[in-house]
């Protein structure tokens, strides 16, 4: 009779275990932070949980999102000398931490139904948590911004880099090896950031416009006064007139449009 109260006694322990699935432990890493948490799914999981298993795979989340939105402070900043860093780890977390963020805002949701949430670092841990949570959802909304802006600057920047190289090119494709002086054939033209535009002639001649002014036709002092006269400034500035707007050089983000429709009077 004892051994079947044993038996009896043992399988409602077993039941009871097999009925309390304890959810699998998942880790995290981002950057330099890493963490281990679980997704209960909801209270009743998370309430059945060891408190002190539970207490400290809530800061472990709480600290990797601490330590995301230290690390991410200046990814809006390219002047910031850690925003390369920052930038980085923003892209980072904006392919990874989303579910995470989910998983640990739904699991802290469902803290305050269970019976030990006042007790131990329940508390701190579940006021913290919840303004990390809206700090970090802030930071990942604007992710996307910092990362467009990020990827203008460079395009940017390699436009600044490879200039001289367009034009050389562009003169070697449409110029003559001895290009007469009147010949009025344009190679190239190009609309710098301040809205200043240049139309590059082959003869050496260019065709510039100020913004908000008109264009006007520039002669290098090294051209000789008797090739000065084969020079029609008409020739030239109808020459910018026609150049197509669409293929001036502009540095990317630039309005297209901007200087241009002077030139086309």
């Amino acid at each position: 009779m004892r051994v079947h109260s044993v038996f009896v006694s043992l399988s409602v322990l077993l039941s009871a275990c097999a009925s309390k699935q304890v959810p699998p432990l998942q880790q995290y890493v981002l950057g330099m932070g890493r963490a281990e948490y679980r997704d209960y799914g909801g209270a009743k999981a998370l309430c059945e949980a060891e408190p002190r298993w539970l207490t400290d795979e809530l800061s472990s989340i709480n600290g990797v999102l601490s330590r995301f939105l230290s690390n991410t402070e200046s990814a809006h900043s390219p002047e910031a000398l850690a925003h390369t860093e920052h930038l980085a780890l923003l892209e980072e977390a904006s392919r990874t931490l989303g579910p995470v963020l989910e998983i640990h805002d739904r699991n802290l949701r469902a803290l305050p139904t269970c019976g030990f949430h006042r007790t131990g670092a329940f508390p701190d841990i579940a006021r913290r948590g919840a303004a990390l949570v809206k700090d970090a959802r802030a930071r990942l909304e604007g992710a996307s911004g910092a990362l467009a802006a990020a990827e203008l600057q460079q395009a940017q920047q390699k436009w600044e880099v490879e200039a001289p190289a367009r034009e050389a090119q562009a003169k070697q494709t449409w110029c003559s090896a001895n290009a007469q002086v009147g010949s009025g054939d344009l190679y190239f033209a190009r609309q710098y950031p301040n809205g200043r535009i240049e139309w590059l002639f082959c003869d050496g001649l260019m065709v510039e416009q100020l913004p908000e002014g008109e264009p006007t036709l520039v002669t290098p002092e090294w051209i000789s006064r008797r090739d000065r006269r084969r020079i029609q400034p008409r020739k030239y500035l109808d020459a910018a007139k026609a150049y197509p707007s669409e293929e001036i050089d502009r540095r990317p983000g630039s309005d297209s449009g901007a200087g241009t429709e002077a030139a086309a009077r």
